[in-house]
């Protein structure tokens, strides 16, 4: 089963992420990490990405995909996918289960002014915002409880899955 973790910068998706795929006992990546270095030079300076700068991006991630898949290896990633067609090219239908994490944009801008060490500018949180697309089958998931908690409900929604992780989708 593959699972992204997605929604704006700030709303805990590594760390939702990291401790879904530990409580699973599989693999988990960031999507931060599939980008190049001229991407991320960009949001340091607070300059939003354009779709020709996340295509080649996003196919690296969906060829991630693939060879996890081609293994049988289940993993959990965090990414944006902030557009349809953005999740459109990370998922073919029913392969990919998302998870959006929805919150307020005051509840993620006070959570970006307290994040340290990151290199996503906050002043770009409007533009994620603007940009984002809500999901239709994900599974949508509110931020303000704990991140276990929040963890716990994922959890409770894969158990109802079939085995194969394409079982009805909240």
């Amino acid at each position: 089963m593959i699972i992204i973790v997605m929604g704006v910068s700030g709303s805990g998706k590594s760390t939702i992420g990291a401790l879904l795929a530990s409580r699973l006992g599989c693999g988990f990546s960031d999507a931060d990490d599939f980008h190049p270095a001229a991407n991320v030079e960009k949001m340091r300076r607070g300059i939003p990405l354009t779709d020709d700068d996340r295509w080649p991006w996003l196919g690296a991630l969906r060829q991630a995909i693939d060879d996890w898949q081609a293994t049988g290896t289940s993993h959990v990633i965090a990414c944006s996918a902030l557009r349809q067609s953005y999740r459109d090219v990370l998922s073919s239908p029913g392969d990919v289960l998302f998870v959006y994490l929805k919150g307020a944009p005051e509840t993620v801008a006070a959570r970006l002014e307290a994040r340290k060490g990151h290199y996503m500018n906050p002043n770009l949180l409007a533009s994620q915002f603007e940009t984002l697309e809500e999901p239709q089958g994900a599974l949508v998931v509110d931020i303000t409880p704990t991140p276990e908690a929040i963890v716990e409900t994922i959890l409770s929604h894969i158990a109802t899955l079939g085995s194969d992780g394409k079982g009805a989708r909240a």
